[in-house]
């Protein structure tokens, strides 16, 4: 559009006067202004000026911007040839019509501003300021906005009709426009306003007030776990409304995450790219954080945020939760029933992790086949029940294999050990008679001593532990003073008690018993004979006559007791506890006895009293004590004691001669009998002889209350008498002993 501008006319006489031609573009972006000279009365067609060439505009572009004349009255005085530019005369120029009346006229030929965007309303942009030369109404000014002015323009902007001021009204948005061109028009107020138009032209400066945008334009939400670095997981575009450096964008994420931006080729593109490898076993869930910034001062930033699932890849073997893995089964297990089980987990999800097992059968061991697993839960049961004794321990592989694919497996060794259960009895492995029984015959010799060895009992336990430990114990025992059984070793030994006598009791019987430590404890058990072999152990006693010498080691008499109690609780011991002579008198501990230790002296006293202390060997020991009184008494006293007890036994004597008689006869006969059956047998008892001095047949094993000794007149032993109280009557014996020569 081109506006054609009146002359000033300030001389009539002037034939000639400059017009101004402004040319406005629609697009508001280019503008100018061109003088051009003509000669008044110049013909319709004349040629003004080239105006394409003067602006050096593109003459192609002339229709398709629609440049035409805009003049002040109905007809106007020029037009432009919109094919070349031309700008041609439309009708005869009357210069005295032109300048009747004179017309305002701005007083810069350029009107131009800068303003910020975002400028607050009554910000002032400038001041337009035209003259007019008339007087009076004619003369004054008033400023306004062009018809031909965009009315959008004057929501933007307004203008102070007095003084020309223009200011910001609106929002002014550098991002909806650069720069505004104003139609400023000056008008005076006469009768019939004349006008003058001017553009003013506004630039807009961009301030950084839009933060860029950020769009995803293409998005992976998973990517597998063994994607390569560089694997690309998403499109990004940024904008920003603003120019210059504050819409230069920069995009970043943050760094503690296995992703990266990089710009493509095209600007304000970019790509989230993996850069490092990923495990979704570590990590599974990304939230990426990409943020885009301007270089604005202050720069304005923004931020996005995308989520990717690391998506699961067969990457991980089973893992068992031991490894070798040690199971203790007790033997005599229930067949069928679960004995012990195994577990493995895989660090994938899904099918992936989805884990069954079987064992691994190895054809060159079987330890395997008599198992069974459940595949599910890894649940293993015996197929047989095992026996300690024939298998003590074993090994085998159990394999794992999830369900990727391809699937990935991994082994466990299994070691079991079978626990030993209380399942055997003790075996006795000696004595054991011919025919295979626990029965054992001993034989040993009649002077043993005590503590020596008789036998040992050998017994064997197929169990281990406690189960197999063996204690020995004896039972069915006779005499529990004969015999003593090592609980631990078995061994059986002779006592101190009592000594074998074989014309006594010829052979013995018992049972021992081996029993294990288990919980019930098992036992087996042996009968063991003991046969005593007699030895010639016993001298020939002569009956009559008896002799002493009062000498030392002569026996006194025998203390005798008895306790109900048996083992160590009957074992009794005897002590002298007070005596007046420790020189003239011994008492064995074990049997009672006593004797005398030397010859008796005419210094001795007659009468010496002797305390007798018996006591047991239990724990808290029980005792019992006995007073024996010895006298010495002279050689004739004792005769006289002889002959009175002789003459007290004549008449008896006599009475039974024939019955002796009679008894030899048969005895004679026993014998006989007896010889034979001693050799074919060896354990008759034979013949009991006893002295009258040590044993008298009708003695009752009662203490001897007095003993009576004489002496020689040199001094020496001399024959001695001992009374003794009898059962069947109440008076003394004297037994007479002659005098040695």
């Amino acid at each position: 559009m081109a506006r054609i501008r009146r002359p000033v006319c300030t001389n009539k006489r002037w034939r000639s006067g400059p017009f101004v031609l402004a040319l406005v573009t629609f697009w508001c972006r280019a503008s100018a202004q061109i003088r051009y000279s003509i000669s008044e009365e110049a013909k319709a067609g004349s040629v003004v000026g080239n105006v394409a060439k003067d602006l050096g505009l593109d003459r192609s572009a002339l229709k398709t911007r629609d440049y035409r004349i805009v003049g002040s009255g109905a007809e106007p005085l020029f037009h432009v040839n919109a094919d070349d530019g031309v700008l041609y005369v439309s009708r005869k120029v009357d210069r005295e019509e032109v300048c009747e009346r004179g017309n305002a006229f701005f007083t810069k030929d350029v009107y131009s501003a800068v303003l910020n965007e975002n400028a607050p309303a009554g910000t002032l942009v400038m001041q337009v300021n035209a003259t007019d030369l008339d007087e009076g109404e004619n003369g004054e000014i008033i400023y306004l906005f062009g018809k031909e002015g965009d009315a959008h323009l004057q929501e933007l902007f307004n203008i102070n009709p007095k003084t020309g001021e223009i200011k910001v009204a609106g929002q002014i948005d550098f991002e909806k426009c650069h720069s505004y061109e104003l139609d400023i028009q000056a008008s005076d107020k006469g009768t019939f306003p004349l006008s003058t138009d001017k553009t003013v032209t506004i630039k807009i400066i961009d301030v950084n007030d839009n933060p860029p945008e950020i769009d995803v334009t293409s998005f992976s939400k998973s990517v597998p776990e063994d994607s390569r670095i560089g694997t690309t997981v998403a499109l990004i575009s940024v904008h920003d409304l603003d120019s210059g450096r504050n819409g230069k964008i920069s995009c970043f994420t943050n760094e503690d995450i296995p992703f990266v931006i990089s710009p493509s080729l095209q600007d304000n593109f970019y790509a989230v790219m993996t850069k490092s490898h990923l495990d979704r076993e570590e990590k599974s869930f990304y939230e990426i954080k990409i943020v885009a910034k301007d270089g604005g001062e202050p720069s304005l930033s923004s931020e996005k945020t995308i989520s990717v699932v690391v998506s699961d890849v067969n990457d991980n073997t089973p893992q068992f939760s031991q490894n070798p893995y040690t199971f203790y089964v007790s033997e005599n297990n229930v067949l069928s029933a679960p004995v012990f089980s195994v577990r493995a987990s895989d660090h994938d999800e899904g099918e992936n992790a989805q884990i069954s097992y079987h064992i691994y059968r190895n054809s060159s061991d079987g330890t395997g086949l008599f198992l069974n697993i459940n595949s599910v839960t890894g649940s293993i049961v015996a197929l047989k029940s095992f026996d300690f004794e024939t298998l003590k321990s074993f090994n085998f592989q159990v394999v794992a294999t999830d369900g990727g694919s391809p699937p990935l497996s991994s082994n466990v060794t299994v070691k079991v050990f079978i626990l030993d259960q209380n399942d055997n009895a003790p075996v006795i492995l000696y004595p054991v008679s011919s025919n295979g029984s626990a029965e054992g015959v001993e034989e040993i010799p009649r002077n043993l001593k005590a503590g020596d060895l008789v036998t040992k009992v050998r017994a064997y336990d197929a169990d281990i532990g406690y189960n197999g430990w063996l204690l020995f114990s004896l039972q069915q025992v006779s005499d529990h003073s004969l015999f003593s059984l090592d609980r631990y070793t078995g061994q059986i030994r002779t006592l101190p008690l009592k000594s074998f006598d074989f014309e006594t009791l010829k052979s013995f019987q018992f049972q021992v018993v081996a029993a294990d430590g288990g919980s019930p404890p098992l036992s087996s058990n042996v009968t063991v004979k003991v046969f005593i072999l007699d030895q010639n152990d016993n001298a020939p006693v002569i009956l009559y006559p008896v002799s002493s010498n009062g000498s030392a080691e002569d026996l006194v008499t025998k203390v005798r007791a008895y306790d109900a109690d048996i083992g160590y609780n009957g074992w009794l011991l005897f002590s002298l506890q007070q005596v007046s002579d420790h020189s003239l008198f011994s008492l064995d501990r074990y049997t009672g006895q006593i004797r005398t230790l030397r010859s008796f002296t005419e210094t001795d006293e007659a009468e010496h009293r002797l305390l007798i202390l018996v006591k047991d060997n239990g724990n808290v020991s029980l005792s019992a004590t006995a007073t024996v009184t010895v006298k010495l008494v002279e050689p004739k006293e004792a005769f006289a004691a002889s002959d009175i007890k002789s003459a007290a036994k004549v008449d008896e004597e006599d009475n039974v001669t024939f019955y002796l008689i009679v008894t030899l006869g048969s005895v004679s006969l026993l014998f006989v009998i007896s010889i034979i059956v001693l050799i074919a047998m060896q354990c008759s008892k034979s013949t009991e002889y006893t002295s009258k001095y040590l044993q008298d047949a009708n003695y009752d094993g009662t203490l001897c209350h007095i003993v009576l000794f004489w002496l020689n007149k040199q001094g020496s032993h001399a024959e001695h008498v001992c009374v003794g109280e009898r059962e069947e009557e109440d008076q003394f014996s004297i037994m007479t002993l002659q005098e040695p020569v």
